[in-house]
């Protein structure tokens, strides 16, 4: 076996009590080939080839349970648990000889340590994805979602435990670790986990996927929390030697988080600066950067503490999204997700013995625990979420979605078997519980969750329900300079103000050309400006001007997104669902030139429009903008030096969304308000009446406002059908800059009677349809606002 030796790694080591006496241990790793054995069976006594045949397997036979089940919309978890399962002692294992020559004891140490390096860096990835800051800007529905789905559980779980388990005088007392093993882990909600249920389940930007993100990172970080103190307490507790060792355990543990916090963070702030903007980070700091995973891992094992602390806090505190965050995400993903991280949960499988079952009257009780915790932890997202004004069927998908389970808590129950906390019929029950459990959450999301409904949520994100004196958030989009510009006329008209502020995120949509991938760019990060975003520049001086006008009152964002058209509306309703914006301004896909001659028409545009729409998280605006067309020189002399703003006001939600926008704008001293009511001469008796009172209760607002500002007018004019209110209208076109309108009304609204039937533009309505006819040629801007539409089932 020349051959083989000379392709074997050779360990020494001295014998114990032997003077100078060494014992070797040949592993053979290269094969010499089926030519250059005596026997080709010999081919798997070499460990590489031998490995690269057990990755083979096992992939295959995932990928293939995969290509099936997924058809019956179950996850990946399922088929990487039942790969394991089948090639473990349950089925393939009682074939005489498979598991010696395929999965040997002695190989299994390659897959074992494979698997544990994926769940770390799969660990890291988690970290990196979650963004801290959430906790701080979360409501206070995900605030009490995410405590008591820790609080609850851990309470409950102690009761039983103390009350019933520790003084069952049938169990025995090794199996009392276990029995608290189990509630410990089964108390666990792992972000981890949500995150991957939701990325699979398409819903990670709507609003319940933010809910339970948001829920699950609250739960996550405290219960890693508590048991952190846990562990360092039962330690301290065991003798009062060790209690020294609990405090140096703390305090090293503190020393090793504030020197990631402290060295990390500065350095992948400097890393974002030197990186240019809309380029992924030189691949050099990807590698420093799994190599500083590496050693976060040896610095927090070393602490005492369960190894995957060390990758978590380190991804934690490197920022999200781009540029940092998404290259590394992008560049570690495929092969942590895709191969490394699944080989844990196969892996776990393997190890699941379903027939030589013993200690029956323990496993039955195994099963009681588990649903009783599930039971618990479910009752423990859903009450609360209701008590929150969660929609019954979010509320029980949002259930569904925290007690989901996954490779965080198949980490665990391995942890457990390899420290023999639990032995392996335990185990076993315990992965099929995972099983089942993994399954039943994903199909019910499936089923329970309205698809269409997306960034559609059930938090009031407008203009109308917002106090007068909040900070307003708005998202203005823009293609092109000119639309910054008509923008920047809205923005002066809302004139910010101490009282009332106002937040601007602006985003520069840029089609996509060149590039593999979308990309959004932040340019709040102080990255190198680079020539495929020098166009947005003069984008960003326009509200850099505008922020420094009403220094103190106004702050103003900007952000560049490059993606194709159709996936455009997505970028925007993301934005502004991250952002909490009270209203989207979006650009209309007509433009004017100085002569009043339509130079762009765009359908792309109107389509991104038509589908922002349709997915808004709050109210939307659509900006049809004619300040360049020059006033006739008949009309010039009559220009007043007020902003003639004026509200077409009807009745219904968008009407009187449009009119708490104008409500905000009659601050300004240099802009005139004109409210107009449009008033039925016939009593109409299929109003509705909750409408109409609304109705009166916000123009009683506007009337009292007139008569302590001379800048407000409130009048009527009765009308019998859309032709009469159609010349009104046409005749306000020359008095007014801005016409504010509502998109949607009755559709057996008498003041609009026969307008219906021309409206070429339903997006706008029958009033901004009207307004936005080709043939006008006067200076007269028009927003038609749409209110947000809110989920109520």
């Amino acid at each position: 076996m020349a051959t083989a030796a000379a392709t074997s790694v050779k360990l020494t080591g001295e014998l114990p009590g032997a003077v100078n006496e060494k014992c070797y241990a040949e592993i053979p790793l290269h094969s010499p080939g089926i030519w250059g054995l005596p026997n080709p069976s010999l081919f798997l006594d070499f460990n590489l080839p031998l490995l690269l045949l057990q990755l083979a397997v096992i992939f295959i036979l995932t990928q293939s349970l995969h290509l099936v089940l997924k058809r019956i919309r179950l996850p990946r978890l399922i088929s990487e648990i039942l790969a394991g399962i089948i090639l473990g002692p349950t089925m393939l294992g009682k074939i005489p000889n498979f598991t010696e020559n395929l999965f040997p004891q002695s190989g299994e140490i390659f897959i074992d340590l494979m698997s544990k390096i994926g769940y770390i860096f799969f660990i890291f990835l988690s970290g990196v994805k979650m963004d801290p800051k959430v906790v701080l800007r979360s409501g206070s529905r995900a605030w009490t979602v995410g405590l008591l789905a820790v609080i609850l559980p851990v309470a409950s779980f102690a009761s039983l435990y103390f009350g019933f388990f520790s003084q069952d005088a049938n169990m025995h007392r090794y199996r009392q670790p276990a029995t608290q093993s189990i509630f410990l882990i089964q108390g666990l909600i792992a972000f981890p986990v949500v995150a991957s249920l939701l990325v699979d389940l398409k819903i990670m930007n709507s609003e319940l996927g933010r809910l339970a993100l948001a829920s699950s990172l609250i739960s996550d970080l405290f219960s890693n929390l508590g048991l952190t103190i846990f562990s360092t307490l039962r330690i301290g507790l065991l003798a009062e030697i060790t209690t020294v060792i609990s405090v140096q355990s703390f305090v090293l543990l503190l020393g090793i988080i504030l020197l990631i916090v402290f060295t990390v963070r500065p350095i992948s702030l400097w890393v974002i600066k030197r990186t240019p903007e809309g380029r992924p980070v030189n691949s050099v700091y990807i590698t420093w950067g799994s190599v500083c995973v590496l050693l976060a891992v040896i610095l927090v094992d070393n602490a005492g503490l369960n190894y995957q602390y060390g990758p978590f806090i380190l991804g934690l505190v490197i920022p999200d999204g781009p540029p940092l965050g998404s290259t590394l995400v992008d560049k570690l993903e495929t092969l942590v997700s895709g191969m490394l991280a699944p080989l844990l949960i196969t892996y776990c499988g393997m190890k699941v013995n379903l027939v030589d079952l013993y200690d029956l009257v323990f496993l039955n009780w195994v099963w009681v625990m588990v649903f009783f915790c599930l039971t618990v932890k479910y009752a423990s997202v859903f009450l609360p979420a209701l008590a929150c004004k969660v929609p019954p069927k979010d509320a029980a998908a949002l259930a569904f979605i925290m007690t989901s389970q996954g490779v965080i808590q198949m980490s665990f129950y391995l942890n457990n078997v390899i420290n023999q906390t639990v032995d392996g019929e335990t185990f076993s029950m315990l992965t099929a519980s995972v099983l089942l459990i993994a399954a039943l959450s994903h199909f019910c999301v499936g089923t329970l969750y309205d698809h269409t409904r997306i960034y559609a949520g059930y938090q009031k994100r407008d203009i109308q329900h917002a106090s007068s004196n909040s900070e307003l958030r708005l998202l203005s989009c823009a293609h092109r300079f000119d639309d910054v510009v008509g923008a920047r006329k809205i923005l002066d008209a809302s004139f910010p103000c101490k009282e009332s502020p106002l937040s601007v995120y602006a985003l520069h949509l840029v089609e996509l050309a060149g590039r593999a991938s979308p990309v959004l760019i932040d340019h709040q990060l102080g990255q190198k400006n680079t020539s495929g975003v020098a166009r947005s520049q003069k984008m960003v001086e326009v509200f850099i001007a505008f922020e420094t006008q009403f220094l103190g009152s106004a702050s103003t964002h900007f952000f560049t997104s490059m993606s194709l058209p159709r996936f455009m509306h997505q970028d925007i309703c993301s934005l502004a669902f991250d952002k909490l914006a009270s209203m989207i301004i979006l650009p209309f896909h007509r433009k004017w030139n100085q002569q009043g001659k339509i130079i762009l028409d765009s359908s792309n545009l109107r389509t991104i429009n038509n589908n922002v729409l349709d997915l808004a998280p709050c109210s939307v605006g659509i900006l049809i903008d004619r300040q360049k067309i020059k006033r006739l020189a008949s009309q010039s002399g009559n220009e007043s030096s007020m902003y003639q703003v004026s509200v077409v006001f009807m009745g219904g939600n968008d009407d009187r969304e449009a009119l708490a926008y104008a409500k905000r704008m009659s601050r300004s001293p240099e802009l005139q308000l004109t409210v107009v009511r449009f008033v039925s001469w016939d009593i109409d008796v299929r109003e509705n009446q909750w409408d109409a009172v609304l109705d009166a209760e916000m123009l009683k607002e506007v009337r009292l406002l007139g008569q302590h500002q001379d800048n407000i007018v409130y009048r009527e004019e009765r009308v019998k059908d859309g032709a009469e209110t159609a010349l009104i209208i046409h005749a306000m076109e020359e008095a007014f800059d801005l016409i504010m309108v509502g998109r949607r009304h009755r559709d057996d609204l008498q003041q609009l009677l026969g307008l219906n039937e021309w409206n070429d533009l339903p997006e706008l309505g029958p009033v901004g349809d009207m307004l936005a006819a080709a043939e006008i040629n006067r200076p007269v801007s028009v927003l038609v606002v749409q209110q947000q539409i809110v989920k109520n089932k």
